[in-house]
């Protein structure tokens, strides 16, 4: 199924009207963790970090590289997504605040989306506070595109238009996502995000399959980030049910798991 069909709720005349669907792109989650769901070595550790992709990398097994390939593989032949999605956690640590940059001199047409050129790939990242000094646009077909929202200083929109760095402004993850059909035409979105990001896909009901592939160790630690965080689950709620579409185990124990959201 390229489209993923929501049910919404859709104002007509001033009315919500429930039952009303509304095409979004399928979301595909693809995740890389250990046994205890953790997708890295703690809190603040970056994995663009070398010495700590170093370490992170240490505890596989030879057979994680294959999966990890033949995964990519199997997602762009089903679905070809043209947005890869990342958040703004896996740039710079939790405690950064926005960038110390000249104010706006006028913020008036800012909040606009800013698409200066097409692409047929796109790199999103969700930096709602303007947290990332970006120094790498993109390369080859594939060009940045940053995901901000109505509470991003104006400044850094004003240091987005000046640097030529594509953004969509959106409230919310529901209407971003939204925006990815409707002006870049996308069908498919890939998040390959930490536990934060996918969190909130999860929580917004956005989540489509889950590829996830499990790698035979053990970090543990409270504030490790993991497949899917986010605050407290709510009193009363029930969980995500998933239908298993494929298991692979590697030749040393690394499992590779395909699920689809049941809606």
């Amino acid at each position: 199924m390229a489209l993923a069909e929501r049910r919404a709720k859709v104002s007509v005349g001033g009315f919500s009207v429930a039952g009303m669907t509304e095409e979004l792109p399928r979301v595909v989650v693809s995740v890389t963790a250990t046994a205890d769901g953790r997708v890295t070595l703690g809190r603040t550790d970056l994995l663009l970090d070398e010495s700590v992709a170093t370490r992170w990398r240490g505890a596989w097994p030879a057979d994680v590289d294959d999966l990890v390939a033949r995964r990519a593989a199997a997602i762009e032949a089903t679905h070809r997504p043209t947005v890869v999605l990342e958040g703004s956690g896996t740039f710079v640590g939790p405690d950064e605040g926005p960038l110390d940059l000249p104010d706006a001199a006028d913020d008036d047409g800012l909040r606009a989306d800013f698409l200066p050129w097409s692409s047929p790939r796109w790199f999103a990242v969700v930096d709602r506070r303007g947290r990332v000094p970006w120094t790498h646009k993109g390369e080859g077909d594939t060009r940045l595109l940053v995901i901000v929202g109505p509470h991003t200083p104006a400044r850094y929109l004003a240091h987005l238009r000046r640097e030529e760095i594509p953004y969509l402004s959106a409230t919310d993850l529901t209407a971003a996502i939204r925006k990815m059909r409707t002006a870049l035409g996308a069908t498919c979105v890939l998040s390959e995000a930490g536990g934060g990001l996918n969190g909130a896909l999860l929580r917004a009901g956005l989540v489509d399959e889950l590829h996830v592939i499990t790698v035979p160790a053990l970090i543990g630690g409270l504030d490790t980030p993991s497949i899917m965080d986010g605050p407290p689950t709510a009193a009363g709620s029930t969980p995500t049910r998933l239908r298993t579409r494929n298991v692979e185990v590697g030749d040393e124990g690394t499992i590779w798991a395909h699920y689809e959201v049941v809606r």
